[in-house]
């Protein structure tokens, strides 16, 4: 690949668009430090229509990262690759940013670095740092949920996944259901501070399966019906009781998935590792353990550019490098 800048000393820059969030970074390939970033949310926008609506979200995303841009050309001589996320996330949002990566890659004529979002949470963790393999780490996010063994950068091994729904999703879900708005995960968790769990008991999902896996439909039936028989009074402890329940699924799976493979290191990420209540109940699963719980920063747990750079800075010294006619979108792509 005849591109000039590749060797040497440098800087990323990294393009998040795989969903609502339109975000950019500036990534140090030396040190790992993040130089910039800026996120614009579209959660204002899509709240009236109590979910992300694809085509609306391509729109403000053709809006927003061309404006973001402006404010990254101090540092465009300084660049040796552009990374962005191509996988897994919306096909219209995903090529926004596709399509920016390819216009500055032959602009600036420097390579692109694909970089996959579900890596891309995992390396929340190590923004501006080195990274600690391995560990167990548990995705939750508005369209996963899965429990990945991570071996290394190039080694990770999804051991349970949902059969349905996502943890995050299923907030998101009930929120819409009492009318709420969204996101759902910060409206629930802070409703379920007000309400008693024990005034609505919903069965917990597989709770007598043997498999390892995860499923959030049942659930959310649960909560609807329970939504539509109550009055809004009742709605914070409905909030607290499913908020419970949801957890209680994922710990539960956890502590038989443990049985067989002790954790050495947890960590959680994606937008739902922000849930409090969540982190404290992951928090007394590992204590018998002794196993540490790594978190990211709050600001860096739902979609962002600045974890895209991190995990690029991996990917850049590897050599994992395309020209801007060989990347593609891949919508449903997984680790």
């Amino acid at each position: 690949m005849a591109m000039g800048k590749r060797m040497g000393k440098g800087m990323i820059l990294s393009i998040e668009s795989s969903c609502d969030d339109s975000s950019i970074s500036i990534t140090d390939i030396a040190t790992k430090k993040l130089l910039y970033h800026k996120k614009i949310s579209q959660e204002l926008e899509h709240s009236k229509y109590g979910g992300v609506v694809p085509e609306l979200a391509s729109r403000l995303h053709a809006l927003a990262l061309p404006a973001i841009l402006e404010e990254c050309k101090p540092w465009f001589d300084q660049l040796k690759a552009i990374a962005v996320t191509n996988e897994p996330g919306l096909a219209v949002t995903l090529i926004e940013g596709v399509v920016m990566a390819k216009a500055l890659s032959i602009s600036l004529n420097i390579p692109i670095l694909p970089i996959n979002h579900l890596k891309g949470h995992i390396y929340s963790l190590f923004i501006g740092k080195e990274a600690q393999f391995p560990m167990t780490v548990l995705l939750v996010s508005g369209g996963h949920t899965q429990v990945i063994e991570v071996t290394s950068h190039d080694v990770m091994n999804t051991v349970a996944t949902t059969m349905d729904d996502s943890y995050g999703e299923s907030f998101d879900k009930v929120a819409k259901m009492m009318g709420l708005g969204y996101p759902g995960g910060p409206l629930i968790e802070k409703l379920a501070l007000l309400g008693d769990a024990s005034r609505f008991l919903f069965t917990v999902p597989l709770w007598q399966s043997p498999l390892i896996a995860f499923s959030y439909s049942g659930l959310k039936n649960q909560v609807r019906l329970s939504v539509e028989s109550s009055c809004v009074e009742d709605y914070p402890h409905i909030a607290s009781a499913f908020q419970k329940t949801a957890t209680d699924h994922l710990i539960q799976k956890l502590k038989k998935y443990f049985k067989s493979y002790k954790p050495e290191r947890f960590a959680i990420v994606g937008g739902a590792s922000a849930n409090l209540y969540l982190r404290a109940e992951i928090d007394n699963l590992l204590s018998p353990y002794k196993a540490p719980l790594l978190l990211a920063p709050l600001e860096f747990c739902s979609d962002n550019a600045a974890m895209i750079g991190r995990c690029a800075v991996e990917e850049y010294v590897r050599g994992n490098f395309v020209n801007y006619d060989e990347i593609v979108v891949n919508p449903r792509c997984k680790l």
